[in-house]
């Protein structure tokens, strides 16, 4: 998203309390229809995208922990993303959080309008992103921590991390007011969640037999499937970003193809130069990879920008899951930090560069050279990387104090389908 309130001139009567003397702003309904599709596939991201997608990468005993985790957290957000959320995200504030005006949504509206289209899809559109963050995270903590715990940690951490961060990129807040650019998540989605996980990953500790055993993916089709359903609503996820079905809609759209056939493309030949053969999980890692570093710049840069983002991106992905992940010595099951990390990092940095005019971009700020806003973008890394570390280092600890993290070994051994839920994925 780009900053919000600025982008989309803030035309609802409940946002801006000193026009209520104008007249009243009018939905376009191609824009509201156009936002109601975009949610809509930010949705089907997660259920099934994220879900079928993880669970193919883990192994078949701990499969349905899995598809578990993703649709009761996905739920629990959205829950508490209408009960306070939303309004701690985005209603006006102050440089980190916003005010408690718009809890259980009072106060807006049924007419309300956002830009051009209604406040209440607005409010589903950003529960969208809140609830794909959070389903990220349970990627890097699989096949060994307590249910509970899982749902100890997403109240925490979507408090104090999540809501404050998007609100000081994409409601006016500290970010937003330092001139970051983030165009749909980088930061706030990509960046945020791929530190959690990575905290949580050691504090968890590793699985049982991990450098022992061989952990390999135990259905690479469920994984195609799940890569296949997230590059479609991706497509919702950056094009949904600008607000309105109009030419930067179409900007991020196309870059969002470009960029992620590069990615595929340079993590495809560079894992067959480094190993030997091209694999149908590099070819998906690729199309995350791409996806991820195009986020925070889809609206930002030209196609040519977007395609040298994608191409490196697949490099620095490839580069997090190999060499990164064994200099960390981190047990990351879905490789949440070598993916959803480095590729956001390398794409918010990116997008300082390539957002310049003379490199085919929308170009920056008024008196902003590419210096300047590489910088603004290092900072915003930065910035991020701190705070979600120190969050998600809290909301674990809290959950270990109050049920423990982790399952016993002979549960995890066994498999936590049957031990935390009571069901097979596969017949015996």
């Amino acid at each position: 998203m780009n900053k919000i309130f600025a982008k989309l001139g803030l035309t609802s009567l409940t946002l801006l309390p000193s026009l209520a003397m104008a007249a009243p702003a009018v939905a376009d309904k191609a824009d509201n229809a156009f936002m109601m599709i975009c949610t809509a596939l930010v949705l089907f991201m997660s259920i099934p995208g994220i879900a079928l997608f993880y669970g193919g990468l883990i192994r078949g005993k701990n499969v349905l922990s899995m598809l578990t985790q993703v649709a009761v957290t996905f739920s629990l957000v959205c829950v508490l993303w209408m009960v306070y959320g939303y309004s701690l995200a985005f209603s006006e504030g102050n440089a980190f959080f916003g005010s408690f005006n718009w809890v259980m949504l009072k106060n807006i509206q049924l007419t309300a309008v956002m830009g051009s289209f209604y406040q209440y899809i607005h409010v589903a559109f950003q529960a969208s992103f809140a609830c794909i963050t959070v389903g990220l995270i349970v990627g890097a903590i699989a096949e060994r921590i307590r249910f509970s715990a899982v749902l100890i940690f997403v109240g925490v951490w979507l408090t104090l991390a999540y809501l404050p961060i998007a609100h000081m990129v994409w409601a006016g807040g500290f970010l937003a007011q330092d001139g970051a650019l983030d165009f749909a998540g980088g930061t706030v989605v990509h960046i945020n969640a791929a530190v959690a996980g990575l905290v949580g990953a050691y504090l968890v500790g590793k699985r049982a037999g991990f450098g022992k055993e061989a952990f390999k993916p135990h259905n690479l089709p469920m994984v195609f499937t799940g890569t296949a359903i997230l590059y479609v609503g991706w497509f919702g996820f950056n094009a949904g970003s600008a607000s309105a079905a109009n030419e930067i809609a179409a900007l991020a759209f196309l870059n969002t193809v470009v960029a992620t056939a590069g990615a595929v493309l340079s993590w495809t030949f560079g894992e067959w130069a480094v190993r030997g053969k091209p694999s149908l999980l590099g070819a998906c890692s690729g199309f995350i990879a791409g996806l991820v570093a195009i986020t925070p710049a889809c609206g930002y840069v030209g196609v040519g920008g977007a395609l040298i983002i994608g191409l490196v991106g697949g490099l620095a992905g490839l580069w997090g899951v190999t060499t990164l992940k064994k200099w960390l010595r981190v047990d990351d099951p879905c490789d949440v930090f070598g993916v959803h990390g480095v590729c956001g990092i390398v794409g918010c940095i990116l997008t300082g560069v390539f957002a310049s005019s003379s490199l085919g971009g929308v170009g920056y700020a008024e008196g902003v050279t590419m210096g300047h806003q590489v910088w603004v973008q290092l900072f915003s890394v930065g910035l991020t990387i701190v705070w979600s570390g120190v969050v998600a280092f809290i909301g674990f600890k809290l959950a270990d104090l109050i049920v423990g993290l982790r399952v016993p070994e002979e549960h995890e051994r066994e498999g936590l389908d049957v031990n935390s839920h009571g069901e097979n994925a596969y017949n015996q």
